[in-house]
């Protein structure tokens, strides 16, 4: 159902992924929006048990392409570095394909809230909850269930761990 990377050599395995996903701190869901157009917008995220959850408000562009269509793929890049002298970038990417949904009952909604809010803020519990709680009637979650993941990285770091592991 899913197309398989092309360059296998540079895939990175299952774990590699997770880490990508669990470490990054924003990321970029594409949806299907207004016309078909694809709409992609960058958000603050969580990774929580092979889903992916976004907070939003009530309505606009993202909620709006969430109803039309519930799937979408979303993207977190770990490594940019661009390497002018070999017209080159060494990059470490995950794309997550799947299906949104907005988050209807009131208790998972606090759970993805919670998660999201201790990502961010991990020593500051009391002010999270005040926080949540401020904005807590505005606020919508979306769940993004991944069907199918995978990370790669350039080539060059490819042979980098392979020399680094021959040492």
């Amino acid at each position: 159902m899913f197309r398989e990377i092309r360059r296998k050599k540079q895939l990175l395995s299952q774990e590699e992924t997770i880490k990508i996903m669990e470490k990054g701190t924003s990321g970029v869901l594409a949806l299907l929006g207004d016309n078909d157009y694809p709409y992609a917008v960058p958000l603050s995220y969580v990774y929580c048990d092979s889903k992916i959850y976004f907070h939003a408000a009530k309505a606009g562009h993202k909620i709006d392409a969430i109803r039309k269509s519930e799937k979408a793929s979303f993207c977190v890049i770990d490594e940019d570095n661009v390497v002018p002298e070999e017209y080159t970038t060494y990059f470490r990417s995950a794309i997550a394909f799947g299906k949104v949904k907005i988050v209807e009952s009131e208790e998972e909604k606090r759970k993805a809230i919670e998660k999201l809010a201790v990502k961010y803020t991990p020593d500051d519990e009391e002010g999270c909850l005040k926080e949540i709680e401020r904005g807590y009637n505005i606020l919508c979650m979306i769940e993004f269930d991944i069907e199918h993941m995978t990370g790669k990285e350039a080539i060059e770091l490819v042979r980098n761990k392979k020399t680094q592991l021959n040492k």
